[in-house]
C-alpha cells in the first residue's frame, strides 16, 4: 500500500489588489520557454495566475562556503578506492550518479587509478550488502565509500571486521567507529529552496511530493518541500505521495510507478511536482511532461543528465544533493589524512545543498531563493526534518 497524504490549505478570498509594493509575480507553464533572464521582478501578495506570494525575507547577510578543500594539491595516486552504490548504480540521473561524478573528480584531480565500484541490486539481503563490502576490503580497497544508509548495518559489521579500513557512509550517522566517517546532508534545507521555487512557479497554487519510499531519510525532503512552499504561499496545496512503503526499496528503480503516481497527483489539481525517487524520477519527469506540467530533480543538477534529456524542458529546477563534492572531499581528507577537515553535516552553509538554475526558468525568482537561503544560513529560519501533516 502507498501512503498517501495530501496537505490542503484553507484558500484565501481573492482581493482586487494585482499588486502590492515590489514588482510582480513570475509564474512558468509546463510549455512555456524558459525566460530572457535579468532580475525580473514580484510582487509579494501578487494574485495573479497563482499563488498570492508573502514578502520575501530580506536576507541576512549570512554567506556560504565551500566544503572543498584549498590549497596544496594532493596526491591520492596510493589509493584504491572502493564504492559501493545504491540500487540503481551508475544512469540513475540522480543518487548514485552524483557519487560516480565526485568519484570521477578524485580520478581527475587526485590522480586515482585503482577504483573498483559495485552496485546494489533492489530488495537483496543484507547479507549481500555486507558481502560487496567485504570484497572490497579483501581486495585492498582502503577507503570504501558505501552509498546510501541501506549500508548501514552492513558496514558497521564489515568495518569491525577490518579496522584498518577506512570507510566512509553516505546518509547514515548511526556507525560510531573510529574507522567509519559519516557523510550526511541537510536535504531539508535544499527541498525548503525548491518548495519556495514551486509555490512560484505553479498558475494553479497546487504542488505535488513524490516520495521513492517512504524513509525517514525521504521524508526530509518532503518535510523542507512543504515548509519552504508554504513560506513563499501560505494558501498552497500540497499532495504528497510515496511509491512505496518503507522496506519496499524497489520505489527508487521503477519509473512506471513514479509515473503513474506522479500522474494521480497531476490528475489532481498538481502543476509542479518534485521528486525525490532515485531513478523512479524519470517516470514523474515522463508524466509531467505528458501533462504539460512542471517538475523539480533532485541530487543532481538533472536538467543536464542525458537520460532525461527528453524531458528536460519541465524541469524548471532540482534540488543539488552535493554527494558528489561529499565523495570527493573524503577521499582527499583520506589522502591527506585529514578526516577532521570535512564538515559534519553538508548544508547549505557549506554549499553541501542547493539549487539548480540550468535553464533559466527560476532566474526571475532567483533573488527570492537567494533571500530565504541567506535566513536559513543565519539561523532565522530553522527548517524542519519532519513532515507536517
Amino acid at each position: 500500500m502507498r501512503r498517501s497524504r495530501v496537505t490542503t490549505l484553507a484558500a484565501v478570498a481573492l482581493t482586487g489588489a494585482l499588486a502590492l509594493a515590489g514588482c510582480a509575480k513570475d509564474s512558468g507553464g509546463g510549455s512555456s520557454n524558459p525566460p530572457a533572464g535579468g532580475a525580473g521582478s514580484q510582487t509579494p501578495g501578487s494574485l495573479a495566475a497563482g499563488c498570492k506570494v508573502a514578502t520575501p525575507p530580506a536576507a541576512s547577510g549570512g554567506g556560504s562556503t565551500s566544503s572543498s578543500s584549498s590549497g596544496a594539491k594532493v596526491d591520492g595516486s596510493a589509493l584504491k578506492v572502493g564504492l559501493a552504490f545504491d540500487i540503481g548504480g551508475r544512469g540513475d540521473a540522480s543518487f548514485n550518479d552524483a557519487a560516480g561524478a565526485g568519484m570521477d573528480k578524485a580520478k581527475a584531480d587526485l590522480g586515482i587509478k585503482d577504483v573498483k565500484e559495485l552496485t546494489a541490486a533492489p530488495n537483496e539481503s543484507p547479507d549481500a550488502k555486507t558481502s560487496r563490502l567485504r570484497q572490497l576490503a579483501d581486495g585492498g580497497y582502503n577507503p570504501v565509500v558505501a552509498i546510501g544508509f541501506a549500508y548501514a548495518d552492513s558496514v558497521k559489521a564489515v568495518a569491525t571486521q577490518y579496522p584498518n579500513v577506512k570507510f566512509g557512509i553516505v546518509d547514515d550517522d548511526t556507525v560510531t567507529l573510529p574507522n567509519v566517517t559519516p557523510l550526511v546532508f541537510a536535504e531539508e534545507q535544499g527541498s525548503f529552496l525548491v518548495g519556495v521555487a514551486a509555490a512560484y512557479k505553479s498558475k494553479a497554487c497546487h504542488i505535488g511530493f513524490v516520495g521513492g519510499v517512504d524513509t525517514p531519510l525521504i521524508q526530509k525532503f518532503e518535510a523542507g518541500f512543504k515548509q519552504g512552499a508554504k513560506a513563499a504561499a501560505p494558501d498552497v496545496k500540497i499532495e504528497s505521495e510515496y511509491i512505496t512503503p518503507a522496506g519496499d526499496f524497489t520505489g527508487f528503480q521503477d519509473p512506471a510507478k513514479g509515473n503513474t503516481v506522479a500522474a494521480g497527483e497531476i490528475g489532481r489539481g498538481a502543476d509542479v511536482v518534485y521528486q525525490a525517487a532515485g531513478a523512479s524520477g524519470k517516470g514523474v519527469f515522463q508524466a509531467a511532461k505528458s501533462k504539460n506540467v512542471l517538475a523539480i530533480g533532485v541530487d543532481s543538477d538533472q536538467y543536464n543528465q542525458s537520460t532525461v534529456a527528453d524531458v528536460k524542458d519541465v524541469i524548471i529546477t532540482s534540488m543539488l544533493k552535493r554527494v558528489d563534492v561529499a565523495v570527493f572531499d573524503y577521499v582527499q581528507a583520506v589522502a591527506s589524512n585529514n578526516l577532521s577537515s570535512l564538515p559534519k553535516r553538508f548544508d547549505l552553509k557549506v554549499d553541501g545543498v542547493g539549487y539548480a538554475t540550468s535553464g533559466g526558468q527560476i532566474d526571475t525568482i532567483k533573488s527570492v531563493l537567494d533571500a530565504y537561503k541567506g535566513q536559513i544560513v543565519g539561523g532565522q529560519i530553522t527548517v524542519s526534518d519532519k513532515p507536517s501533516k
